[in-house]
C-alpha cells in the first residue's frame, strides 16, 4: 500500500519509494526516507499528508505520499 492509503498515527516500513527522478530520491533520502526506516502519518490535509520521519515532521503532498510505498 501507498502511504496516502495508511492509517493516521500507526508506523509503517518504508518498503520502497517510486519514482523515476533522481533529484526527488535524493531529497527523500534526505529527509531520512527510505527502505527499512519507520514512518507515521500524522495528519491529513486536503492535498497534503503531515509525515513523521525519525525525529523530524515534514508536509509532504499527495503525489509524493503515493511515490511511498509501506
Amino acid at each position: 500500500m501507498t502511504l496516502l492509503e495508511a492509517l493516521e498515527g500507526t508506523e509503517y516500513i518504508i518498503k520502497e519509494i517510486q519514482t523515476d527522478d533522481e533529484e526527488l530520491d535524493g531529497f527523500l533520502f534526505t529527509l531520512g526516507c527510505y527502505s527499512g526506516e519507520p514512518i507515521t502519518v500524522v495528519s491529513r490535509k486536503r492535498n497534503n499528508c503531515v509525515v513523521s520521519i525519525k525525529d523530524g515532521r515534514y508536509n509532504i503532498d499527495n503525489q509524493l505520499a503515493e511515490a511511498i510505498i509501506v
